[in-house]
């Protein structure tokens, strides 16, 4: 239902403070919260390596319930302070439809499927 983009939160108060230096963001361009840091795609054209934050419902939910979660958490997504206080972690808000968010789940499990098996990852 939603997604949120970033590389930043885990780490964004210790780059602030000082403890960590930030060599790169895996996004694919700079962000806008720390702007001196480059983007791995500035060193390796292509390269995206971002998590994504979501709500999501169990299969078997109706319909209309799912379209009132969705403009509920999208309604707070789009308030003022909530998106400043995301934006400050380096999260950007974006509001998507359930299909949208369906769609970028499959994308990126497809992605992530053909790393693992391109670096053979096997579970321990």
């Amino acid at each position: 239902m939603q997604g949120a983009f970033s590389t930043v939160p885990q780490a964004i108060e210790y780059v602030r403070d000082g403890r960590l230096r930030a060599l790169a963001v895996t996004s694919t361009a700079r962000v806008d919260v720390l702007p001196d840091v480059p983007s791995m795609g500035e060193f390796v054209p292509g390269y995206e390596a971002e998590g994504h934050f979501g709500i999501v419902a169990p299969k078997a939910t109706p319909a209309e319930i799912i379209d009132k979660l969705n403009k509920e958490i999208n309604a707070v997504v789009v308030d003022p302070k909530t998106k400043a206080q995301l934006v400050d972690l380096g999260v950007p808000p974006m509001s998507m439809t359930p299909a949208e968010y369906g769609k970028l789940i499959v994308d990126q499990t497809e992605k992530w499927a053909k790393v693992i098996k391109f670096a053979d990852i096997k579970p321990d």
